[in-house]
């Protein structure tokens, strides 16, 4: 009886959430909330050292690194290899020690991610060097008649780079948070909360008009030393690729308060829609402290609809079928007009 009483009492709980501030999260799905309720890393001394120091020690290795670089190998190229190199032993991580093996990467997962991967690097890129952010505030410059504001260019170069990150960054978190209050942004972004795992490449993944959209930002408006942009890359993915990851980490303190992590980004793409309405910013989760949307905790059931997996061909369409049919069910809203009776009815 009393053990009865008990598994009552926790689907009770389970049901009625858990209160954050003037939120419920959770009613839907199962989440985690609160630092304190979140596993650590166990084992011996070496490996409780590498998860913990980890994202650190590669933070501040590729600040000193870019800061220091002769300008022979201090250009985007040398960026490109690193990027690369640095996914790589985050996969090999994956496998070492996971988070969660329900989001164990698979190899049709891989196949999906990396043809995303490539859409982002060519089709993406391509359309970006003719209408992305750079071009648009290029064309407001010229129609106004002022040119880049250009006084930082006297500040430190880790300076520069740190307002070259946040500048992206805090455009981000208000073009993200405004695709999931605004509905015609919000559908070629619900493609990427279809999602059911994270891995180290699902930040690609995803309809390619919300990809590019997302990359909008405003430094066309600013001027900044070449190097500090290069620093500013390296800063920004040396924090935000933990987002979508299949690690775990004893993350320090210091950096869950500041950073974005992948505890905060899982919360973001949880089943359980209050959760999921939280933790916008891409890599400053400071950003979302501001402004009372950051959530501290994590999920592991992750997705729409009960954790549907939508195909690559689903993905590329979905924005705008249903942007179709909206449009038609106002029209015929607006005209009175009733839909055709299915056939053989």
């Amino acid at each position: 009886m009393i053990r009865t009483n008990l598994a009552e009492r926790l689907w009770e709980m389970i049901m009625d959430g858990i209160r954050v501030g003037k939120r419920v999260i959770g009613r839907q799905s199962p989440v985690t909330i609160g630092w304190e309720n979140i596993p650590k890393v166990e084992g011996g001394p070496i490996k409780l050292f590498f998860f913990t120091y980890f994202q650190p020690i590669v933070l501040f290795g590729l600040i000193l690194f870019w800061l220091y670089a002769p300008n022979s190998i201090a250009k985007a190229s040398t960026a490109v290899w690193i990027s690369v190199g640095f996914k790589a032993i985050l996969l090999g991580l994956e496998w070492v020690n996971p988070r969660y093996r329900s989001w164990q990467l698979t190899w049709k997962e891989l196949v999906t991610d990396l043809f995303y991967v490539g859409l982002g690097y060519t089709l993406i890129k391509y359309i970006e060097n003719y209408v992305g952010s750079d071009s648009i505030a290029e064309y407001i410059r010229d129609y106004f008649h002022f040119n880049k504001l250009n006084w930082f260019m006297g500040l430190p170069i880790l300076t520069q780079a740190f307002l070259i990150s946040f500048i992206f960054d805090f455009g981000q978190y208000w073009m993200h948070r405004g695709m999931h209050n605004w509905y015609p942004l919000w559908l070629p972004h619900s493609v990427h909360h279809y999602i059911t795992q994270l891995n180290v490449n699902k930040g690609a993944v995803g309809n390619p008009l919300e990809l590019f959209l997302i990359g909008l930002g405003m430094g066309g408006f600013f001027d900044f030393a070449p190097r500090a942009f290069l620093l500013a890359g390296a800063m920004t993915m040396a924090i935000s690729i933990y987002q979508h990851i299949n690690v775990r980490f004893n993350t320090p303190r210091w950096w869950r308060y500041l950073f974005n992590t992948v505890e905060h980004h899982s919360l973001h793409h949880s089943l359980d829609f209050e959760a999921s309405r939280s933790n916008f910013a891409n890599t400053y989760i400071f950003i979302d402290r501001i402004f009372g949307t950051c959530v501290d905790g994590e999920a592991e059931l992750l997705g729409m609809e009960g954790g549907r997996r939508m195909s690559v061909r689903e993905q590329m369409t979905y924005p705008y079928l249903q942007a179709f049919k909206a449009v038609r069910e106002k029209i015929r809203k607006r005209f009175g007009i009733q839909p055709a009776p299915a056939r053989g009815h």
